[in-house]
C-alpha cells in the first residue's frame, strides 16, 4: 500500500465533502481526525476503529511531523492523534507548528514514551492530551470525543508524574522571595478556572455555574489570554502554582 502523503491527502477530499452534505441535511458534523504515526500498521488500526464510529471521520494520515504540519494546515482537523518519536520532525515540534497552522485543532499525543520530559514539553507545546499506546485501541474514539468536547486527557500512569510536578511547582513558588504579581482575573473567571482545574469540560462547567456553554468558552479564552497560556492543561498548572487547586 502506497505511503505517498499526496495520495493520503487526496483520499480525504470525498469524505470532507460528505461531512458538508450531512451538515446541509441538519445532522451534526462528524469529528474530523488526522492520524500521524510513523508505523503504517498502527495508523491503519486506528483508522479502522475510528471510521466505524458514525460521529468520527478520519480525513487524512501522515507518517512524520513534517507531514503533520502540512496536512493540518490544509485539512484543518478537529483532532490530531500524533506520535512523539517520528522522523524528520518530532511530534512535539509539530504540535507547536500545528497550533499556529490550525489553532482550533485539539492535539492528543499517542505514544509509547513515558518520559516526564516528553509529557511536560507536550503540554507546553499546546497538547490537550497525552495517552500511552498501552491503552486499548477501543478507548481511542471516546478519547477523541472527550478532547473535542474540551477535556484534557492524560494516561493514569503519566498523571501521577504530572501531579508530582505540580506539587513541586507549588513548593518552589512558595520559596520564591520575589514574585511577579499574577494577572487579575474576575471572580467569575476564577470560578471557571477552579472547575477547569478539577477536570470539568465546558458543558459540565456551564451546568455547575448555570451559564451557557458559549459563555464558558469565552471565559476560558479570556483566562488563557490574560495568563498568556496556550491550553487548559497549562491553566491547571497555573491553578496549582497559585494554590487555586489543592494537591492531596
Amino acid at each position: 500500500m502506497s505511503e505517498n502523503p499526496e495520495t493520503r491527502g487526496a483520499a480525504a477530499v470525498p469524505r470532507q465533502a460528505a461531512a458538508g452534505d450531512s451538515a446541509a441535511s441538519g445532522e451534526a458534523d462528524p469529528i474530523r481526525v488526522l492520524i500521524v504515526d510513523d508505523h503504517a500498521l498502527f495508523r491503519r488500526g486506528l483508522e479502522m476503529v475510528l471510521q466505524s464510529e458514525p460521529d468520527i471521520e478520519v480525513i487524512g494520515e501522515g507518517g512524520d511531523g513534517h507531514e503533520a504540519v502540512q496536512m493540518a494546515g490544509d485539512l484543518l482537523p478537529d483532532v490530531v492523534l500524533m506520535d512523539i518519536r517520528m522522523p524528520r520532525r518530532s511530534g512535539i515540534e509539530a504540535c507547536t507548528a500545528i497550533k499556529e497552522a490550525a489553532p482550533s485543532a485539539k492535539i492528543v499525543m499517542l505514544t509509547i514514551s513515558d518520559e516526564e520530559e516528553d509529557l511536560f514539553e507536550a503540554i507546553k507545546a499546546g497538547a490537550s492530551g497525552y495517552l500511552l499506546k498501552e491503552i486499548s485501541i477501543d478507548e481511542v474514539p471516546q478519547a477523541v470525543r472527550a478532547v473535542h468536547g474540551g477535556q484534557s486527557l492524560i494516561s493514569p500512569s503519566m498523571a501521577s508524574k504530572l501531579i508530582t510536578e505540580f506539587a513541586s511547582l507549588a513548593k518552589r513558588s512558595e520559596e520564591r522571595t520575589q514574585q511577579v504579581p499574577a494577572p487579575r482575573l474576575t471572580e467569575r473567571e476564577m470560578e471557571v478556572l477552579r472547575l477547569v482545574a478539577r477536570g470539568l469540560g465546558n458543558r459540565e462547567i456551564a451546568k455547575e455555574l448555570f451559564i451557557s456553554e458559549n459563555t464558558v468558552k469565552n471565559h476560558v479564552r479570556n483566562i488563557l489570554e490574560k495568563l498568556q497560556l496556550h491550553s487548559r492543561m497549562e491553566a491547571v498548572v497555573y491553578a496549582v502554582r497559585e494554590k487555586l487547586l489543592e494537591i492531596t
